[in-house]
């Protein structure tokens, strides 16, 4: 007969480390009044009997929840999931923010809420009433949707706004996209490429337009043209195809192409192969995201990483130390980076 496995109860961590029911919450919950020598024999009979302290009794111990939770826009998310495509973001959101969380004590959960819906207030309020998170954490376009925010002030929550830089209520976080779009555009100058366009994503997310600003920085330093060399997709596959149509049928001396996510950077390959150019000795080709697929293309290509686990990772850290009912008022960067592939070259001429 199997042996049933006894549950370690905060009463044999006590038992074992010698001290008093009340010494192991405060260890375990992160309280104060706690001498470093009585911390560390708590820790070690923590580790030594395997206790997993209960997420119930930690919420009843005091006024935290000991949950941190994550609102993702559910119309792209599930979009995604149900083509198969996968997602990324949500992955490396998942990445940075439950490690940390962990570190901490905390458990990151995450909620699917449609930012156009008239019913976003009833459906971000439930989910709070229910989950009473300690603090929140908002991905494009939901951390400049004043109906979020609003409530989440309204509520005294905390919260961090990731793709915002808007003065207001919440810890915003930005992922250095102008600085990405500049970098992107500067790379492809320095190979010598005087035509270089951008497919940028819609309007309604703020780092589309930095993009843009970076991207128009770069070939204004480097003395070249913006005329003509924009195209707005809606990040989505489909919306690449036209642009890169677009852009091509109107420039036929084009040699460089931005896009502005993987899937639009795909699109633009597709393009180029029934057009019967060739990517990089005839177009060049830079994507931002930096997803698992773009490794695996042919030819792989140069993307700009964006440091989402990175960001999230801060997020949550700042929502779990700050100081209760303060907002930080300087904007968080975390810088992205240029990871160099096969699908940039010198122009036509200039290899």
């Amino acid at each position: 007969m199997a042996r049933v496995r006894k549950t370690v109860t905060i009463r044999d961590v006590a038992e074992d480390a010698g001290v008093s029911l009340q010494t192991v919450s405060r260890v375990v919950n992160g309280g104060p009044n706690v001498r470093p020598q009585l911390r560390e024999r708590v820790q070690a009979a923590i580790d030594k009997l395997g206790y997993v302290p209960s997420l119930a009794a930690q919420r009843m111990s005091g006024s935290r929840s000991y949950i941190i939770l994550a609102i993702n826009d559910r119309e792209r998310t599930l979009a995604d999931w149900r083509e198969r495509i996968g997602t990324d973001w949500v992955d490396q959101m998942l990445l940075g923010g439950m490690l940390t969380c962990h570190q901490h004590g905390y458990r990151m959960m995450v909620e699917l809420v449609d930012t156009h819906s008239d019913h976003v207030e009833r459906e971000l309020g439930a989910a709070l009433s229910a989950l009473q998170p300690d603090g929140v954490i908002l991905t494009p376009p939901h951390s400049e949707n004043p109906l979020i925010t609003q409530l989440l002030a309204e509520r005294r929550i905390p919260f961090a706004r990731i793709g915002s830089d808007a003065p207001g209520p919440g810890i915003a976080l930005t992922m250095g996209d102008h600085g990405a779009g500049h970098l992107a555009t500067t790379h492809l100058a320095k190979l010598g490429h005087r035509r270089i366009a951008m497919i940028a994503g819609p309007d309604q997310y703020s780092l589309s337009g930095w993009r843009i600003d970076g991207w128009r920085r770069a070939l204004a330093e480097a003395g070249l043209p913006d005329e003509g060399l924009l195209e707005v997709g809606d990040f989505g596959y489909d919306s690449g195809i036209r642009a890169a149509r677009a852009l091509l049928d109107r420039h036929a001396d084009l040699t460089a192409i931005i896009a502005s996510s993987d899937q639009m950077a795909l699109a633009v390959l597709e393009v180029a192969r029934e057009r019967g150019l060739a990517v990089p000795d005839d177009l060049s080709l830079i994507s931002f995201d930096n997803t698992p697929i773009v490794r695996f293309t042919q030819p792989p290509l140069t993307a700009i990483d964006q440091p989402i686990a990175e960001t999230v990772s801060r997020a949550v850290e700042h929502l779990i130390t700050r100081v209760p009912d303060t907002d930080d008022a300087a904007v968080i960067e975390v810088a992205a980076a240029l990871v160099e592939r096969a699908s940039t070259a010198p122009p036509p001429g200039r290899a």
